[in-house]
């Protein structure tokens, strides 16, 4: 009799044992798969998509690039699309425009790297330009004009003062959210 208690102790213990094993593999996996997701591209919702193939080819590409970039640095960004005097990114820690770190506004023959509160983030290197009240921006003609040390400290640096500025933390996170109006 004695022995069969520390046998079946045994039994339940190895049980316990391999559905911890278990749970881990599955976390494990599960972690796995999103790493996977997130090194994926995230593609370009179609509402933005049909007005940006209106653009001239070496502007999109260009503008791919930047937002490429810009998700490489913080994948967990929400982007904000909008279609109103430009076709704009918006990425916000949130899924609010006044939690946005960054944009990338759109013209009709150029774009910029915008700072949605550009004059209130550090630029020891006086690369923002701009008059208004919150919004900086860098001027982009080519990936040598953002793919810099200098553009990505000051890209953190706004990411940095978007989470502090932050009311309240979100539940959505890497999401797409159209604000384009369907015709």
């Amino acid at each position: 009799m004695y022995g069969e208690k520390i046998e079946l102790r045994g039994q339940k213990e190895k049980k316990e044992t391999k559905g911890k094993y278990y749970l881990f593999l599955l976390g494990y996996f599960k972690r796995l798969v999103k790493n996977i997701e997130m090194s994926k591209p995230r593609s370009i919702h179609p509402d933005f998509l049909f007005h940006l193939e209106f653009k001239e080819q070496p502007l999109i590409t260009l503008f791919k690039d930047v937002r490429e970039y810009l998700l490489e640095i913080y994948p967990d960004s929400n982007e904000l699309l909008y279609h109103t005097h430009a076709l704009t990114s918006v990425f916000s820690i949130s899924d609010k425009l006044g939690d946005a770190f960054c944009m990338i506004p759109i013209y009709t023959n150029h774009l910029n790297l915008g700072f949605n509160k550009g004059t209130l983030i550090k630029d020891p290197h006086k690369l923002l330009m701009g008059t208004g009240n919150l919004i900086r921006h860098i001027p982009i003609t080519k990936p040598a004009d953002y793919r810099n040390k200098k553009v990505k400290d000051l890209i953190k640096s706004a990411i940095d003062f978007a989470k502090k500025d932050m009311d309240k933390p979100t539940a959505i996170v890497g999401e797409t959210i159209s604000k384009i109006k369907k015709a």
